[in-house]
């Protein structure tokens, strides 16, 4: 009975017209918390909403704050808490504030391993917002985890209904649906806006459409010619494309003729220095990896500290490694990969 009343509870709180929801007044500590996210000061975040909460600032806003905060410290049970919390203080107008704060809220649960409860959240969500792309992506993403392939290809069907030249959206399905035994059927996804798009779409987007089909050949001739445009995004596929020609050589003259003009890509750095790890130079990977953390791009930051474990183990500097990735899962304690890693590298 309870786990139908917070159900009904998100339903009704989202059967509102939406208007907008008032987040006036101060919000001094509220931002300084958002800023310790940003930097994955997550502990520093929750006493910034605390402070915030005593100075009366925005409650709706304080309570979203801490369950982002929650999320990251992977306490999912204190994350579900504050964002219901968060949401109780919506005045009625819904925006798109409750939105997002859904969208969390549906992430708490997944990530506490209540899929039902997610799938709810999203359900909710598109009972208010029939063309809300982004909840039939996540919701057919779930589904498609959970064995409901013709519910999760409705779902992805109306998500690129939507939006047509969403690329990124497509690949990311064809992504799920590759990682959850159906990659034949997530090719024909790709094959489908390939034939729809072939006047129309870009060399950048043609050469992906080919790469993620194996199609290698013809998307280094589309990509080459989208490399002219000078974009991170064509030389990494670029790249990514003649290391899986095996010609990892080449490829890597790709990232470093493009890190010669913007070394400040984390992204290009971390994929020159994937690609020198499968040529056997793990000290130019290390180089390539510790170069992208100089960067201080968080989005990367993660994936570039695990590959630097990575580099330090095969040069068999297990110590560092191991030392690295003790750190490491003080930042990412729900990495299972990891946990395992590190259990190995204990050992040596």
């Amino acid at each position: 009975m309870k786990i139908r009343m917070k159900l009904i509870f998100l339903a009704v709180c989202l059967s509102f017209l939406v208007t907008g929801c008032s987040i006036g007044g101060k919000r001094e500590n509220i931002d300084q918390g958002m800023a310790a996210i940003e930097n994955m000061d997550y502990e520093g975040a929750l006493v910034c909403f605390e402070k915030a909460l005593v100075e009366a600032e925005d409650a709706e806003l304080i309570y979203r704050g801490r369950g982002i905060a929650y999320i990251g410290l992977t306490q999912y049970e204190d994350a579900i808490s504050a964002l219901e919390k968060s949401l109780s203080y919506c005045n009625g107008m819904i925006s798109s504030l409750e939105f997002d704060i859904n969208y969390y809220l549906a992430l708490a649960y997944y990530k506490n391993g209540d899929r039902d409860k997610a799938l709810g959240v999203y359900n909710a969500i598109l009972d208010l917002r029939e063309d809300e792309k982004t909840a039939y992506y996540l919701r057919g993403t779930l589904r498609l985890e959970r064995g409901e392939f013709e519910q999760a290809d409705s779902d992805f069907q109306k998500a690129l209904e939507l939006d047509q030249t969403d690329y990124d959206c497509l690949f990311n399905i064809y992504k799920n649906m590759e990682k959850n035994g159906y990659k034949e059927a997530g090719a024909e996804y790709l094959q489908k806006a390939l034939a729809d798009g072939e006047d129309k779409i870009s060399d950048y987007d043609k050469g992906r459409l080919y790469y993620y089909l194996e199609d290698y050949d013809n998307a280094k001739n589309a990509l080459e010619k989208a490399r002219d445009t000078g974009s991170a995004e064509a030389v990494l596929f670029l790249g990514r494309t003649y290391e899986a020609l095996g010609d990892f050589n080449y490829a890597s003259s790709v990232y470093l003729n493009y890190l010669g003009n913007d070394p400040s890509s984390a992204e290009v750095q971390n994929q020159l220095g994937i690609c020198k790890m499968q040529m056997n130079d793990y000290e130019g990977a290390l180089e390539a990896f510790e170069a992208g953390l100089a960067c201080e791009d968080r989005t990367y930051e993660q994936t570039l500290k695990f590959n630097e474990i990575a580099a330090y183990e095969n040069l068999s500097q297990f110590s560092e490694a191991a030392s690295l990735m003790e750190s490491y899962l003080k930042l990412y304690p729900d990495d299972e990969r990891a946990k395992r890693e590190y259990e190995f590298l204990k050992t040596r």
